[in-house]
């Protein structure tokens, strides 16, 4: 067969490579939609939707624990991991049926295979029932997303190591379950199976978890997750790792204090993610990436070739299924609004999903510190929040950066109870570039969690 030509062709279907080809396709173009393995992308299959499935899991087998705290008498709790991971797996398949489902537009061809470049704007599929396709377009879009790094320590090859994919097939709890990494992922894991009954250890290279954060935010991370049975070794690098004769496998760390060792029965190494671009063959095609695999682009998201874009995690920056599905609004409006959407200026927010919940939005202090801002401060413990006191979860506080000439919010962590959705309150009054008065004065319903938010800005005129 010789070359397929089309409009437009997508490689990877993640959140916005689903959207994409279906927008383009009904606006009469003839798309290719390639993907590897299933639809939906490392949210859909590997991210989002299992982790927040069995991170729901583990939240009510503590709150059950918690019970008697609130008058209520349980029996023992425990957890049954296989069932938590049949749920999980519902979960997966439901929605990436559905996304599946979607994927029916006339104009959209669906192609199952592995993509390579041969040429500027040529690929060849090496379909995964066999055979090949060899297809053309003027327009290219690369969704390939990342997967996770492997571990590359002393003995790391004879050890079995979990990833944050293959650690939710589990169907026994650990004994004792050792993290690597004191970042985002792993402290979510890590408090994820403690609540499942496991004894954790989370061993973190850096001086403080989270480096990205505030120092007071991660010293109150840490504390949490130290209050909650979880034994956290900072500054702690992982040297080597040896199974043992019953099974059992020793990490040997070095710390400030010298060597170290740790003892448990299974390993995660949450230690960060890489591109997918290694199969892409991406010189052929004059594709200019980073040092660390991922794909060069400009503020319009397009690559050192012209017409060949790059969009969600495989282009580098936050890895965020919201920041990915902006990507594809930019797209969007490039190939079909003839508008040149920038990403410049983005302020992209996140949310940690262990509990207390660790929602962050624009600045922290120490970046604008950094910038010689002149800054003001408000920070609020979040047991003088009366919902959270009614509610029994005064865990952290909220904190806000604002400019001390103008009043305007430059950012916030909310380190509390649905820290997220509280962040997403002040993300709005970033948006509509309202003064931190209007917050102080506005009226909140009692008693929410909101409600807070009166607090925290109306202190800085007290």
């Amino acid at each position: 067969m010789g070359e397929e030509r089309f409009d437009v062709m997508v490689i990877g279907t993640s959140q916005g490579g689903r959207f994409l080809p279906l927008d383009l396709a009904k606006a009469g173009k003839r798309v290719a939609l390639i993907e590897r393995g299933h639809i939906g992308g490392a949210c859909v299959n590997t991210g989002c939707t299992p982790t927040k499935t069995m991170v729901a899991s583990a939240r009510l087998a503590h709150l059950a624990r918690r019970a008697g705290e609130y008058g209520v008498r349980t029996g023992p709790v425990s957890v049954n991991l296989a069932d938590v991971r049949e749920r999980k797996r519902a979960m997966v398949a439901g929605a990436r049926d559905n996304y599946a489902s979607r994927l029916t537009q006339d104009g959209l061809d669906l192609i199952e295979g592995e993509a390579q470049f041969v040429g500027p704007r040529t690929v060849e599929v090496n379909l995964s029932d066999g055979g090949t396709r060899t297809l053309t377009a003027p327009v290219i879009v690369i969704d390939t997303g990342a997967r996770p790094k492997p571990l590359q320590i002393a003995g790391a090859d004879g050890v079995p190591v979990l990833d944050s994919t293959s650690i939710m097939e589990l169907h026994e709890v650990p004994e004792h379950l050792i993290v690597l990494g004191g970042g985002y992922i792993g402290l979510e894991f890590g408090q994820m199976f403690r609540r499942f009954g496991a004894e954790v250890t989370v061993v973190q290279t850096r001086p403080r978890l989270m480096p990205a954060e505030d120092e007071d935010v991660s010293d109150e991370v840490a504390a949490i997750l130290r209050e909650d049975g979880i034994n956290v070794l900072t500054s702690a690098k992982p040297e080597r790792i040896e199974q043992l004769d019953d099974g059992r496998v020793r990490l040997t760390v070095s710390t400030l204090q010298g060597d170290q060792q740790v003892e448990g029965s299974h390993v995660l190494a949450a230690i960060g993610r890489v591109p997918n671009t290694e199969a892409l063959t991406l010189a052929a095609a004059g594709i200019r990436m980073h040092d660390n695999g991922t794909i060069e682009v400009d503020e319009h998201l397009e690559t050192s070739v012209p017409g060949v874009y790059a969009m969600g995690d495989v282009k580098g920056g936050p890895a965020f299924t919201h920041l990915s599905f902006d990507d594809y609004r930019i797209l969007r409006a490039t190939l079909l609004g003839g508008q040149r959407t920038t990403t410049t200026g983005r302020i992209v927010p996140y949310t940690v999903f262990m509990d207390p919940q660790l929602g962050r939005i624009g600045m922290s202090e120490r970046q604008a510190r950094e910038e010689n801002r002149s800054v003001r401060i408000a920070k609020l413990p979040m047991n003088a929040v009366v919902r959270a006191i009614e509610t029994g979860e005064t865990r952290g506080f909220m904190k806000a950066v604002l400019d001390a000439d103008t009043g305007q919010i430059l950012g916030a962590t909310v380190l509390g109870t649905e820290g997220g959705e509280i962040m997403s309150a002040i993300q709005v009054a970033m948006l509509g570039q309202l003064p931190y008065t209007a917050m102080a004065d506005a009226i909140f319903t009692h008693p929410l969690l909101a409600e807070g938010l009166n607090t925290l800005f109306g202190s800085l005129d007290t």
